[in-house]
């Protein structure tokens, strides 16, 4: 494996922190806004401000014609809304550290749709992944079942979200791009922003748009580090990083979104979120990790984690 530049290890670290304390962030921002009003917002917002970033780098920005629209469209259901709407009511029902653990079982999901929709190869180590993947689950909703305050649904909608985003990162591996990655993120979040802020207005009770400082610092941090500055990281990074160290990433997301949120919302996680966490890590080493000289689309899969 080639080593890293101090220029790539700078900001894959800053990264990987970006990813993993905005778990807890999101649950911080949560006790004063609801669901669908935050991530609209935020991801609206988000939008907006990498667009301007992205013109200014001389991007093409609007999609052309009938068929590049319809990318936008089909890959944005699944990856950005069916991924953002879903995971921020999952986070609502559950611990931060919970929360995040089960959305990276993506990787995961994502080789088995493979196998089952697109007759990829069922390989030792996926079968591995999946109980692993199976395990951690059990764990937690035994821990939600034993609590009288548990919320086991929210594990539901964690994983209703993981699946979206494994499948979306499927037909995204699948597509034949003809408009900038950049300008298909931008018009995925502006398309999804837009239609989560109405299923808001339809569904949530009216939203007070008075809250405290440390509420706005987590609505400032979502647009601006999640949508914004972890975005742009990411697409200077994503072409250059081995498949491998990508993986490692992912696998450290869940680990500092469960260590960082007793520090941010005074979640402590049980023995079940670590052994739990253990498990996922596994899985997500054991479908992403490449063995020497294997041949395999994992990088694409990698790459494809946003």
């Amino acid at each position: 494996m080639t080593p890293l530049s101090r220029r790539q290890l700078i900001g894959l670290v800053l990264l990987t922190l970006m990813w993993g304390l905005n778990w807890p962030v999101m649950k911080l921002a949560l006790r004063e806004i609801s669901p669908l009003y935050f991530r609209g917002l935020t991801m609206g917002l988000g939008a907006l401000i990498l667009a301007g970033y992205f013109g200014m780098q001389g991007i093409r920005l609007i999609p052309r014609g009938r068929p590049e629209w319809q990318t936008v469209v089909v890959l944005g259901l699944p990856n950005i809304l069916g991924w953002h709407a879903l995971s921020i009511i999952g986070v609502a029902h559950l611990p931060a550290g919970r929360a995040a653990i089960l959305g990276f079982t993506m990787p995961v999901w994502t080789v088995l749709l493979g196998v089952l929709l697109y007759r990829d190869k069922l390989t030792p180590r996926l079968v591995l992944a999946v109980v692993a993947v199976l395990s951690g689950i059990a764990l937690l909703l035994w821990n939600e079942w034993a609590q009288l305050a548990g919320r086991p649904e929210g594990i539901a909608w964690m994983q209703g979200a993981a699946l979206c985003w494994a499948l979306g990162t499927i037909w995204m591996r699948r597509a034949q791009l003809t408009l900038p990655a950049q300008t298909l993120v931008v018009w995925m979040m502006l398309m999804s922003a837009a239609v989560i802020m109405l299923l808001a207005v339809a569904l949530e009770p009216p939203q007070r748009w008075h809250f405290s400082t440390a509420v706005w610092v987590s609505l400032v941090w979502s647009v601006l580090i999640n949508y914004g500055a972890a975005q742009v990281i990411w697409f200077a990074l994503a072409r250059e990083l081995p498949a491998a160290t990508s993986a490692m990433s992912v696998m450290a997301v869940p680990l500092i979104g469960t260590l960082s949120a007793p520090l941010i919302v005074g979640e402590w996680p049980h023995w079940q979120d670590m052994a739990a966490m253990v498990c996922v890590v596994a899985a997500i080493g054991a479908v992403l990790l490449r063995r020497s000289g294997q041949a395999s689309s994992e990088k694409a899969l990698s790459e494809s984690i946003t």
